[in-house]
């Protein structure tokens, strides 16, 4: 919006016990422009609030006002006024007496206190409350005499801090319209806290959302939806299908092995970036038409529209068995030392790369002190491989002599090919004892390297492949046994709102333009 910079934040720094809460705010807010800070609780949306407010300091940073610095103007002498989520009305005073009382402590004359009241209330649609005790009115009508008390004293600004949260889903919606016909009408700008992201696009003339003390975008809401600048924005701002890509150069953007025109520019050649395209961009049609093909996976009716779930690739998954086997220590003749040691498992084809390190690391080999629990060096190893499928003997010794022999199995490890995904995905068979399980302290991770799990693109074996795991046991009370586990990357499932009815399991065509291909840089995390 253009006009007049009412409100200029500069570089504001805020923190909590050693917590940064705002990390280096800048913002400007113009005359008459209704602005709303969006973002999860903690984001720091609200301590920015009470900073303009003058409830709180910065501890780095200016705020000018209308040309001047506030930062020593207390709160009650500031252009301003706040309404708070539970509105904080005087319950033992009328409707009328609680929208005066501002101006009873500026000693207006009654007549122009009622004037500037009945004003109000005219303004509020609660003309003839204003005799009512606002303990007896709705949630609805005691939030607009909250309005109403706040604009009565003429601020260049309002500060709205989450004012629809005590109300139910029907009357926050028509309260939202409420607003904006209100800040239209007096003409001010309104700064409004919320974390819901209907609020904000319904309402806003500038959305800022913010996350982790840091402003991600700020942008009308148009701008907000339409080009969002990451992930985070893009998922907080209405609903995405997310795909992960890269642009190859100007206006050509690749995801899931084929190159599509887009819009977007100024990308680094072959930068990774993620791409987002609306539910309500996508159009279903024939196979034959469409950019990509899909099995309907499922259909929702949402009321106006069918919400459509389409798998264009499908995931690729390996399963395995975990051997759970009893803990299989050697202790030395003098009680001094412990070591112990699982089978693994290793592909024929590996052979080559497996060094002692390596071997180590899948036996979980592993030798410590029982009395102090410190760890002692494996200091040999011996076994003699052949590149032949097998079964091999193979010993850790400290250099105390305590060992523990084990075996390795070499075996040609068949893995699953995915043809349609371009990707592959392998994983063995693998021993564990009880306690490795129970003691885990990130599981999912132990049991991918555990069973060597790994993806790769078929076109390109250098290009990994994410992968998730998947078990039913309960990592805290498991016993002996096998186990099944299973590893599988992320299939590609789109979103589609349509008014069109389609059937589950129908092999469909999903097409879209270049515009609706939205471009965002890569978010780290």
């Amino acid at each position: 919006m253009e006009g007049k910079v009412l409100i200029q934040f500069r570089n504001i720094v805020k923190d909590f016990d050693g917590q940064i809460v705002l990390k280096g705010i800048n913002l400007d807010i113009y005359e008459n422009e209704f602005v709303t800070l969006l973002g999860p609780s903690g984001c720091g949306k609200t301590t920015l609030l009470r900073i303009l407010g003058g409830f709180i300091d910065a501890n780095e940073g200016s705020i000018i006002f209308d040309g001047a610095d506030i930062a020593k103007v207390p709160p009650h002498k500031r252009e301003l006024n706040t309404v708070f989520q539970k509105y904080a009305l005087f319950p033992h005073m009328s409707v009328y007496q609680n929208i005066a009382f501002g101006l009873k402590i500026k000693k207006m004359s009654k007549d122009v206190i009622e004037q500037k009241v009945m004003k109000m209330l005219k303004l509020i649609g609660l003309e003839g409350y204003e005799d009512k005790n606002v303990t007896l009115l709705s949630g609805g009508q005691q939030q607009r005499v909250a309005i109403a008390r706040a604009l009565v004293n003429e601020p260049k600004v309002l500060l709205l801090d989450e004012p629809l949260g005590a109300l139910d889903l029907k009357l926050r919606k028509e309260m939202q319209y409420e607003l904006k016909r209100i800040q239209q009408e007096v003409g001010i700008t309104f700064i409004y806290v919320t974390h819901d992201q209907e609020e904000a696009l319904t309402m806003s003339d500038k959305i800022v959302v913010m996350k982790d003390g840091e402003i991600q975008q700020a942008g009308t809401p148009q701008e907000i939806y339409n080009e969002p600048i990451n992930r985070y924005v893009a998922n907080f701002i209405g609903e995405s299908n997310i795909i992960p890509g890269a642009m190859l150069e100007d206006y050509k953007v690749k995801f899931d092995d084929i190159v599509f025109d887009c819009v977007d520019r100024d990308f680094k050649p072959n930068e990774a970036v993620d791409v987002v395209i609306r539910p309500e961009d996508i159009d279903i049609v024939e196979v034959d038409q469409g950019k990509l093909s899909g099995e309907v996976l499922s259909v929702l009716f949402k009321g106006v529209h069918y919400e459509v779930m389409v798998e264009t690739l499908p995931g690729t998954s390996v399963t395995v068995n975990m051997h759970v086997i009893r803990n299989q220590d050697v202790t030395s003749e003098d009680g001094k030392e412990k070591i112990s040691a699982n089978d693994f498992y290793v592909d024929i084809e590996d052979l080559k790369e497996l060094d002692d390190k390596e071997i180590v690391a899948r036996a979980d080999a592993q030798a410590w002190n029982p009395e102090s629990d410190e760890y002692i060096s494996i200091s040999k190893i011996e076994y003699d491989l052949k590149e032949e499928l097998g079964e091999y003997p193979v010993t850790f010794s400290t250099a105390a002599g305590t060992s523990v022999q084990r075996r390795i199995f070499v075996v040609n490890q068949p893995f699953v090919k995915n043809e349609r995904a371009n990707e592959a995905v392998m994983a063995f068979n693998f021993f564990k004892t009880v306690d490795e399980i129970t003691e885990s302290v990130a599981l999912d991770t132990d049991l991918k390297t555990w069973a060597n799990a790994q993806g790769w693109k078929l076109s390109d074996e250098e290009q990994s492949v994410d992968i998730s795991v998947d078990y039913d046991f309960d990592d805290e009370n498991i016993s002996e046994g096998i186990y099944q586990i299973t590893f599988s990357t992320t299939g590609r499932e789109f979103k589609i709102h349509t008014t069109d009815y389609v059937e589950e399991g129908k092999e469909v065509g999903l097409t879209f333009f270049p515009q609706d291909i939205h471009v965002m840089e890569k978010m780290e995390f």
